[in-house]
């Protein structure tokens, strides 16, 4: 699966060895003016990319010298074949050098990468194919780059779009260098599309200028990660098509000289240790994961002398984050040197290029509960009256990176004062400029006064903001504002056989009424034992929130995930409608 250009690339053999941690050079903090102005500064020291297989073994060194010229080369090739500034290059993209040469030959041409993602499964190849297809059409692409991995789909993918190039690395590095001038790239140039991964709507591509995503990086390093001058070390198994793995773990570390080892999205879950036998081999500082990426972890044999010491952020991300699970991860690792103190909760979205907000360092996860009658009933989340009273725990999630600006407020505009629950609006240079050919849509997201509206309902407390959930994801119940997430948190939690993400709730309009459904993942065949599961969750759902619910059982790994790993609620709610679950199921 290498492609590399075999004239320029460091070659696999059994002397290779992964590029150092240090880099040997003044630590620079994102203060650039672009990402290729980034690379060549980069390109001056020691650091890299370090590429690993699902089983930690390392297929490519790459330092940033290496991946400089090689982005050059690339960018010429690129404007060889005919493209022009300011085009688009979808770029399918699989964790590996190749997508790191074609994605900064991009940035040195002038083009707009559009990272797109590998099938979450082979299964679901037909929904994949009309998906990737429908997003290079929104991207308006003029070339497809298509890894190995799915090389045999290319003609599916591309037939019929009239692209100047379709293919894999290896048809495109075999191309001569031109000898021709590299455009001259500005701040407010487009850097890449950012497609969103869990809109209810077609996935729309969010755009991203030099400006916005230096602003971004520059913020991460300097202020959320606090980046040390010597010793720190990224290791990631985030995809470089989601914005968590694209800007936090490809972006961020390039531009303030950081090595990162990178490990293929698509067999982690497979081998979620592999990422911890790295961190601990390669003595890795800085590794973040969504919640369940933690509980994988936690849920499979350890490997023998893990040294997790070296961690010192270990942040989470990309989803509501569970605090019990990362209690589970903790105290499972610290026999390795693991430190509660390392975890770090923080808050983002792709439209504002990734990071809003982070939690202090060194402190580990801090919680707010509250009092879940009055949260549902009035919007308030004050603390619960006493031990008996029904409740909610949240994770504060930080204070705003500095330079932006966060506000709470209600329907009609108006700024909520602390544990005032109400959506969530952020400002400031890191916020895209719109969302690609799509003015309407932007509109709405973004208003004159360029201040975002992120969809997400929470309440700030001591200049802290709590995320409490998706406002489109929100139940609405006799006067109540049930969260969905509180119901799946329940079952997975008080219910033995289920994990997390095995439960997906939503809510159908039934007459002058709502009807509140559950897809439970189930593993058992045998009858009775599929309808104690079913009756279980129906009387828990009715004694711990006091709503009647109808639950279906669904087939394991029928509930559908975006390309990050977060369930999409909004899928398996037309998924149901449609009578995708018919067959395997009933309603209790």
């Amino acid at each position: 699966m290498n492609s590399m250009n075999p004239a320029s690339a460091i070659s696999l053999d059994e002397t290779l060895q992964p590029v150092s941690t240090a880099s040997g050079q003044p630590r620079r903090y994102g203060d650039f003016a672009t990402f290729p102005e980034a690379l060549d500064y980069a390109a001056q020291g020691e650091a890299g990319f370090n590429i690993y297989s699902g089983k930690g073994v390392l297929l490519e060194a790459l330092p940033y010298k290496v991946l400089r010229q090689q982005a050059v080369d690339t960018a010429l090739r690129l404007l060889g074949m005919g493209l022009q500034p300011g085009d688009h290059v979808a770029i399918v993209a699989e964790s590996d050098g190749d997508f790191a040469r074609i994605f900064f030959g991009c940035q040195y041409a002038g083009l707009v990468a559009a990272p797109l993602p590998l099938p979450v499964a082979f299964g679901g190849k037909e929904a994949y194919l009309k998906t990737l297809r429908d997003m290079i059409t929104s991207a308006q692409a003029s070339a497809v780059i298509i890894p190995q991995i799915i090389e045999g789909w290319t003609d599916e993918i591309v037939t019929g779009l009239g692209l100047v190039f379709a293919g894999p690395p290896t048809e495109l590095m075999a191309r001569p260098v031109p000898d021709m001038p590299l455009p001259d790239i500005q701040p407010e140039n487009l850097s890449y599309l950012q497609f969103s991964s869990g809109s209810t709507r077609f996935p729309m591509g969010v755009c991203v200028s030099h400006r916005s995503g230096m602003a971004n990086v520059s913020s991460i390093a300097r202020n959320g990660l606090q980046v040390k001058e010597t010793g720190d070390r990224c290791v990631s198994w985030l995809p470089l098509y989601h914005d968590m793995g694209l800007v936090g773990f490809f972006l961020t570390p390039m531009t303030c000289q950081l090595s990162v080892d990178l490990l293929p999205t698509r067999e982690f879950a497979r081998r979620p240790h592999v990422w911890l036998d790295l961190i601990s081999r390669n003595r890795g500082t800085i590794a973040y994961s969504p919640s369940f990426g933690y509980e994988l972890c936690a849920r499979r044999p350890a490997s023998e002398g893990l040294d997790l010491s070296c961690w010192r952020v270990a942040g989470i991300g990309g989803d509501m984050i569970r605090a019990h699970i990362l209690d589970e991860f903790a105290e499972r690792f610290a026999p390795a040197g693991f430190s509660p103190k390392a975890f770090v909760a923080s808050y983002g979205m792709a439209e504002a290029t990734l990071a809003i907000s982070f939690a202090p360092l060194d402190t580990g996860i801090e919680t707010d509960t509250v009092d879940l009658p009055a949260l549902e009933s009035t919007g308030i989340a004050r603390p619960p009256a006493n031990a008996e009273t029904p409740s909610r725990t949240f994770v504060i999630c930080g204070k705003v990176l500095p330079g932006h600006e966060l506000e709470v407020r209600n329907s009609y505009g108006r700024v909520l004062s602390d544990r005032e629950v109400g959506t969530i609006y952020v400002r400031g240079p890191s916020l895209m400029s719109g969302y690609f050919r799509m003015p309407e849509e932007s509109s709405k997201t973004l208003d004159t006064d360029n201040w975002l509206n992120t969809g997400d309902l929470g309440y700030m407390l001591n200049e802290q903001i709590v995320v409490t959930g998706r406002a489109k994801d929100l139940i609405i119940i006799n006067g109540r504002n049930i969260w969905p997430q509180d119901l799946e948190w329940s079952a997975e939690t008080h219910i033995p056989v289920l994990r997390s993400r095995d439960v997906a709730v939503f809510s159908l309009e039934k007459g002058d009424h709502e009807e509140i459904v559950a897809l439970i993942q189930c593993r058992a065949s045998a009858t009775d034992t599929r309808e104690k599961l079913k009756a279980e969750a129906a009387s828990l759902f009715r004694r711990l929130h006091g709503v009647e619910v109808s639950v279906v059982l669904v087939p394991p790994h029928a509930l559908p995930q975006t390309s990050s790993g977060k369930l999409t609620r909004a899928k398996a709610r037309t998924m149901y409608l449609s009578g995708a679950f018919e067959q395997q199921s009933e309603v209790a």
